[in-house]
């Protein structure tokens, strides 16, 4: 699908965000630890003893491919919480994309109220993983990219400005693309006027209502 025909003028309106539990509604009671870049958090196939809630930096949570590919399955910002599992033991590795620092705590240290709270994450994350599969197996590479920008934006509560944490490769194992897709694709969206890279890691949101309707 050519990238050109996928637009078309629309009365502005904003970006949705999606619904999530808000940071203040889990105030986890462990040790504050310090990752620094690519330092790993816990290995897929570890027990699953502890939950994690990030303070600052961002998670990427991935799994490796028989074929040695990595798909990573979601980035945690700062506020989220992550390492809630329905199993006793890890479906994917966690590492900090840059300098991250996280809450560590044991879930058997969670009170009942906790519980409930990380059920409806759980649940949560359950329906961004079903939405993820959906954009990997039915949407072009401009509407993946689309998406990924306008649901960061959302996250982030970061208006039109986004500072990206993660790199093209970490965009590109997301979304299942290639890194020269990523590349391709962004420079099809600056020409479209939908976007603007300032920087490598600085992206301007220029039409967002347009960049919202390739999502839908």
């Amino acid at each position: 699908m050519q990238v050109q025909a996928m637009f078309s003028a629309r009365e502005a309106r904003p970006i949705a965000a999606p619904a999530r539990i808000e940071p203040e509604e889990i105030k986890l009671i462990g040790q504050a630890r310090r990752f620094s870049r690519d330092q790993e958090i816990y290995g897929e196939g570890e027990s699953a003893d502890f939950v994690y809630k990030v303070i600052s930096g961002t998670v990427r949570a991935f799994r490796v491919l028989a074929d040695g590919r990595r798909q990573i399955a979601e980035f945690y910002l700062p506020g989220d919480v992550f390492g809630v599992e329905a199993g006793i033991v890890r479906r994917t590795t966690a590492e900090a994309v840059s300098e991250a620092q996280v809450i560590v705590a044991r879930r058997s240290s969670l009170v009942a109220e906790d519980g409930a709270k990380l059920w409806r994450i759980a649940v949560h994350d359950l329906e961004r993983s079903q939405e993820h599969v959906l954009t990997l197996g039915r949407r072009a590479a401009g509407e993946r990219v689309a998406s990924f920008l306008v649901d960061l934006a959302a996250r982030t509560h970061a208006g039109e400005t986004l500072e990206l944490p993660f790199s093209r490769q970490d965009i590109a194992d997301y979304l299942g693309l290639t890194i020269e897709t990523v590349s391709r694709t962004f420079t099809h969206l600056v020409a479209q006027g939908l976007i603007e890279v300032r920087c490598c890691r600085q992206v301007r949101l220029a039409d967002p209502s347009a960049l919202h309707d390739l999502c839908e």
